[in-house]
């Protein structure tokens, strides 16, 4: 059993940035793979980045390569997501997830642990 919680989401402008957190408490967090998803009003949840295990393999989708940056660390049970240059597009609620499956399946099934999201809003 994995508990996730994220925070640092907020109220932001047209290119801020921001700096997600994930804390882990649970067994074996080093064994899991995380990601991030988010999820717009009215819109399935997406895939935004994964990491592996041990913070050498990353996936990113297309639309935040270049502005969000995955990392772990595997000493404090914690994964952040640092946003950069974000847009309003952006906007929605994000959640980290946990999973012993494969890095590269990014559809939310995969994930066997989810943390309760936190909002980011950017506005425009």
């Amino acid at each position: 059993q994995v508990h996730l919680v994220e925070s640092g989401g907020g109220l932001v402008q047209d290119g801020d940035s921001l700096r997600l957190s994930c804390a882990a408490s649970g067994r074996a967090f080093s064994s899991y793979h995380m990601g991030w998803f988010r999820q717009a009003p009215g819109k399935e949840r997406e895939f935004v980045v994964a990491i592996n295990w041990n913070g050498v393999n990353t996936y990113y989708t297309d639309s935040v390569k270049g502005r969000f940056t995955i990392s772990r660390d595997n000493a404090k049970n914690t994964v952040y997501l640092q946003m950069n240059m974000l847009k309003a597009e952006d906007t929605a609620v994000y959640y980290c997830a946990a999973t012993l499956g494969r890095l590269s399946d990014r559809h939310p099934t995969t994930y066997d642990y989810w943390g309760q999201g936190t909002q980011v809003t950017v506005s425009s």
